[in-house]
């Protein structure tokens, strides 16, 4: 039996929670909006994103605090908290916040950019929601656009795990 995509999935379920969905993406460089956007009527659930790749990006567009970012660095869970958050600021317009979730993509796809700590792959999502903030860390082993799409995968995935009442634990602080 076929597996329905998890961008197919997300729509109805955001209907039926009479919830929106905002992304902050870095690493996808827009791949989740743009999964998203290929479902007929997704503009009913999904107000859009911001695709925040710099630092001043995400400082200027998302709010995300310059000493977040000199401290942890782009791919941290701070960043990934602030990123979502801002990304629910910034485009809410007048939808009230308790009806939107917010999720945030920062990662090293590769093929450089790694480092010890932060190997290429590593991918860090935060989500940020009327009842609380959380952050999960991810390393894939594909190649740049394999890690991309695992990722957006994976961003998608945890929406529909919000939305069902199944979130996985939260990747502690490292």
């Amino acid at each position: 039996m076929k597996r329905v995509p998890y961008e197919i999935r997300v729509g109805p379920l955001l209907n039926q929670k009479k919830m929106r969905l905002v992304l902050a993406e870095s690493c996808t460089g827009g791949l989740v909006g743009n999964l998203i956007t290929n479902i007929a009527a997704s503009s009913d659930y999904y107000l859009g994103s911001v695709t925040a790749y710099a630092y001043e990006a995400k400082e200027a567009l998302l709010g995300v605090r310059h000493e977040t970012l000199m401290q942890y660095g782009a791919v941290s869970r701070p960043t990934v908290l602030e990123m979502a958050a801002g990304a629910r600021r910034s485009l809410a317009g007048d939808i009230p916040l308790d009806t939107i979730i917010g999720v945030s993509i920062s990662g090293i796809a590769g093929p450089g950019g790694g480092l010890p700590e932060k190997p290429v792959g590593t991918v860090w999502f935060g989500m940020s929601t009327v009842d609380g903030d959380w952050a999960w860390r991810c390393l894939f082993h594909g190649d740049r656009v394999q890690n991309k799409r695992y990722a957006a995968r994976t961003a998608l995935k945890l929406v529909i795990a919000y939305l069902t009442g199944k979130l996985p634990p939260e990747t502690p602080f490292t």
